[in-house]
């Protein structure tokens, strides 16, 4: 039986782009043939453009340097790793191809195709909405504040379980946020065999911190009027955890 994946309110494809784009700290860039992985060089226009700050020995900006035109084509990934430790932690591959120009002592990379891939599926993101398109408010602050709740606060993770249907939480044994959104929570539920996510959604979008804490203690008091599903009761009850 393959992993389950239940995903309401999510973020629309070009925005979830944005998102890794926004909070990626490595980029690997393939391009003439071989292959670097570039650790904090990469910013973000506010037009979806990448400028890649290359360290001046790097192949790719020799190629750049010595390319017919200077336009070396590429293809840049991203990949979204979930900050709390969970099985697959890969929640997200971004790939860009295109290509670089120098621009003002940078390379600035041209996307011609952007592809996505999430649990949910891979699509083609238009590169107009791509541009467009803004990252999530809570990209760059997601990591702390689910590593915060992971090891801060078990006792709410446990508690957000009871929104969770009975069925989702079978054979589990852990469960873990695993991303934040201003949309929602989603939680990484692990069973002995394979893993599943559960998508809580916020009654309304929160674009700032302050409204995040405000959507999770709805969600918490909400948790508090619902009963305690029962596999996690077994779960307990077994002294496994």
């Amino acid at each position: 039986m393959g992993d389950r994946h239940t995903w309401t309110a999510a973020p629309a494809a070009a925005e979830r782009a944005r998102s890794v784009l926004a909070a990626a700290w490595s980029c690997a860039v393939t391009a003439e043939g071989g292959r670097e992985e570039f650790v904090g060089a990469h910013t973000v226009t506010a037009d979806g453009r990448v400028l890649l700050h290359v360290p001046e020995d790097s192949s790719l900006l020799t190629a750049a340097i010595c390319a017919p035109r200077g336009e070396p084509s590429a293809v840049l990934e991203f990949a979204d790793v979930a900050p709390v430790p969970v099985r697959n932690r890969i929640r997200a591959r971004l790939w860009l191809a295109g290509w670089f120009a120098l621009e003002d002592g940078h390379l600035a990379f041209h996307p011609t195709r952007a592809v996505l891939r999430q649990p949910s599926g891979t699509v083609v993101v238009d590169l107009d909405e791509l541009a467009e398109a803004e990252s999530d408010p809570l990209a760059t602050a997601e990591s702390a504040l689910l590593t915060h709740l992971a090891d801060a606060h078990p006792d709410a993770i446990e508690r957000l379980t009871r929104l969770v249907e009975p069925d989702s939480l079978h054979g589990a044994v852990r469960v873990q946020p695993l991303a934040v959104d201003r949309h929602g929570l989603t939680l990484r539920i692990e069973r002995a065999r394979g893993n599943g996510d559960v998508r809580l959604p916020f009654h309304k979008p929160a674009d700032t911190v302050a409204q995040l804490t405000e959507r999770m203690h709805v969600l918490l008091s909400q948790a508090s009027s619902a009963s305690c599903p029962r596999a996690l009761q077994r779960h307990r009850a077994d002294g496994d955890g």
